[in-house]
């Protein structure tokens, strides 16, 4: 691993998070997710291996998803389970009231709901689901936050805790590079850099997992980590 790869850059800051930055960018970036995502975050197979199985089509099963950004995600998992004639009802929350505001502004999606909350919120309100998701979350986040969600997770699910996040890995870096500069007029292309400088090794995420996670390479470049109760 190349030596500016050897350690996680938490101390890189991705230009989206700031409070101040140029909004019309962050909206582009929120829209040109989805087709960021479909090319790289692998979640239709997680869909069909971890989730599709324990879905009925007559008892609607629930999914939290946490971060969920211009929610390209809990819209395309709502979609896969109708188009498979399944039952799930999805709650999507972020923490960054932009998200919030730039989903409610798009068309309704049947079985998707967005909601500007943390997970502690959901935990406290005495919440439960059957399943809790994040995608490109992990990295973002504190040890301490980590530690947190994660135990918020435990509390809040009764089937599984999938969350997806990128690997951090020198071929990952200079791909997304390249690949990524087709995306004008938005952050996808240097937010995206840092978060892959900030992101996790398979062998440092297990460590920083508690007992009962379990952390599964992914192709193309990715971590899932996992927890069933």
């Amino acid at each position: 691993m190349g030596r500016f790869l050897a350690r996680r850059d938490t101390a890189a800051a991705e230009l989206m998070d700031d409070p101040a930055c140029d909004l019309q960018q962050l909206r582009n970036t929120y829209a040109q997710f989805k087709v960021v995502n479909a090319v790289v975050s692998g979640w239709h197979g997680v869909y069909q291996r971890e989730i599709r199985p324990y879905l009925h089509p007559d008892s609607p099963r629930t999914l939290l998803d946490v971060g969920c950004g211009g929610g390209d995600v809990p819209r395309a998992l709502a979609s896969w389970a109708r188009r498979d004639g399944l039952a799930l009802d999805v709650l999507a929350i972020d923490a960054d009231d932009r998200a919030i505001a730039f989903n409610h502004e798009q068309p309704e999606h049947l079985g998707v709901r967005f909601r500007q909350a943390l997970s502690s919120d959901l935990v406290h309100e005495g919440q439960r689901f059957d399943f809790v998701t994040s995608n490109h979350l992990l990295h973002h986040l504190t040890p301490d936050e980590l530690a947190a969600l994660l135990r918020d997770s435990e509390r809040l699910c009764t089937v599984r805790a999938l969350h997806s996040d990128l690997e951090r890995h020198p071929w990952a870096y200079h791909l997304f590079s390249v690949a990524a500069r087709p995306f004008p007029q938005s952050f996808i292309r240097e937010d995206g850099l840092t978060s892959i400088r900030r992101s996790y090794t398979w062998a440092e995420l297990q460590g920083s997992a508690p007992p009962g996670w379990q952390v599964h390479p992914l192709v193309p470049f990715r971590l899932l980590l996992t927890y069933a109760p």
